[in-house]
């Protein structure tokens, strides 16, 4: 029996919409968590980019909701277990803001350690695979990276260019580790998460902040400080943060393996590396000029003064060497390795 043209194409479309139904099914939407405002450049230029990426590569069977400063409740230090517990499916974070819980992956925090976000982000990277991946139980990490290197930004316009200068000073830290080089340097260290630096600094809470120049718009400190402070070209900075771009594991492991490849193809060293430049590295003359266009003075230490520095803070790389090898590792021979990996690719 022949059957009439309308449910010929009425049968046609019920068997395209079957054909559609296991693709659609299979649409993932991702909770992304962080804790900078939508209009800093990592969301910018570093998360956003990212989600378009594997929307484009799976065809929009993955997409992100992206959710900037801590949209989804909690507080910086939280974002970590936010990923780990699956409030977010993946977040951006400081994992340090945690402190004590990432001892051997803050080696990459030490004072003079790295010089630029790419290369230092690739040496992060191989060295957590190998070395520090029980730090990141519960969680698949995505890409790690560290910043362009910590400078001071101050409100006093005379700035700083000697230890005895910064004496006393009430400096912002990011991390333990920052907090124990100023405090080194015979500055009085504060510890609290960018967002919270620009009030206090307006306030007269604290002098100033160790901030990499990557955040100086999100904190708007080319308007708030007067003065800022920076190693000599091509020397190791003064400070770092770590930071991890990762995903609940649970969440991982239930996607199918054509999107999980899309994922892993968005993922490792290559893509550290790409954070570290893309969203650091690369956006620093034009921050530098944002400061310099409002009149704020720009110093660097000289040779002699920074090596003063060094040796000021020297003990710190000990320090952390017994607290780590009180945990049971071998904290000289993975400060060895960190600094190994460094010299490899942060060169």
């Amino acid at each position: 029996m022949r059957i009439p043209s309308p449910f010929r194409q009425l049968a046609a479309l019920a068997l395209a919409a079957a054909a559609m139904a296991p693709a659609l099914a299979q649409q993932v939407v991702l909770k992304v968590h962080h804790f900078l405002p939508g209009t800093s450049n990592v969301h910018t230029n570093l998360i956003q980019p990212w989600c378009d990426k594997i929307a484009r590569e799976s065809a929009d069977r993955l997409k992100c909701q992206i959710y900037p400063a801590m949209q989804l409740g909690g507080t910086p230090a939280q974002l970590f277990d936010q990923a780990r517990d699956g409030v977010a499916d993946i977040v951006w974070t400081i994992p340090t803001y945690s402190a004590g819980r990432f001892l051997k992956s803050e080696v990459f925090e030490l004072p003079f350690f790295t010089r630029s976000a790419k290369g230092s982000s690739q040496a992060f990277w191989y060295f957590v695979q190998k070395n520090a991946m029980e730090e990141y139980a519960g969680v698949k990490p995505l890409w790690l990276h560290t910043n362009d290197g910590s400078s001071f930004h101050l409100t006093s316009a005379k700035g700083v260019k000697t230890l005895e200068e910064l004496k006393g000073m009430k400096i912002r830290a990011a991390t333990r580790l920052n907090s124990r080089m100023l405090a080194a340097l015979g500055a009085a260290p504060v510890q609290m998460p960018l967002p919270a630096v620009p009030e206090a600094m307006a306030k007269g809470v604290i002098d100033g902040a160790m901030v990499p120049w990557e955040g100086v718009p999100a904190a708007k400190l080319q308007e708030i400080a007067k003065s800022h402070l920076d190693v000599p070209a091509g020397q190791p900075k003064f400070a770092n943060s770590i930071f991890a771009f990762v995903m609940n594991k649970a969440r991982y492991d239930s996607l199918p393996a054509d999107l999980k490849k899309v994922i892993d193809n968005n993922s490792g060293a290559e893509t550290s590396a790409w954070a570290g430049e893309k969203g650091f590295d690369s956006v620093v003359p034009a921050f530098h000029k944002l400061a310099t266009d409002r009149g704020n003075q720009v110093f660097a230490l000289s040779a002699a003064e920074m090596a003063r520095w060094e040796k000021a803070t020297a003990e710190i790389d000990g320090l952390w060497v017994k607290e780590v090898s009180a945990k049971g590792a071998n904290g000289a021979a993975l400060l060895e390795e960190a600094r190994a990996l460094s010299r490899q690719y942060d060169r």
